[in-house]
């Protein structure tokens, strides 16, 4: 099982072999992943080491599990990741929302009388 938890994740940037040890793989794997899933977008040294950010590592972990764990193909995870946002979206209470679809109403009642 990997040693990977997302509120372990302090510093900036992570090398390939932390990442590597993280989800206890090669570092090879790393690399292979991040040729196929364009999510993956390590910053590069002039050296060319690659530099991993908690959102770099999040994805990875994102990955590991589709893969190691539920058994997707790469195919299956990358339609599976597609279909994921990226973002989070921020939650929002009842009276958030009423106020955001009162303004919307608003809007298109302004579009349509024009």
């Amino acid at each position: 099982m990997p040693n990977f938890s997302e509120q372990n994740l302090t510093k900036l940037y992570y090398t390939i072999g932390e990442v590597a040890s993280m989800f206890e793989v090669n570092t090879s794997l790393i690399r292979f992943w991040e040729k196929e899933f364009s999510s993956i977008n390590p910053k590069k040294t002039n050296s060319g080491k690659r530099l991993y950010t908690p959102k770099d590592i999040t994805i990875i972990a994102d990955i590991y599990t589709k893969v190691k764990v539920n058994g997707f193909t790469l195919d299956g995870a990358k339609k599976s990741l597609a279909k994921k946002p990226l973002i989070k979206e921020q939650k929002l209470d009842s009276s958030e929302i009423i106020d955001r679809l009162i303004a919307i109403k608003s809007q298109l009642l302004r579009l349509k009388s024009n």
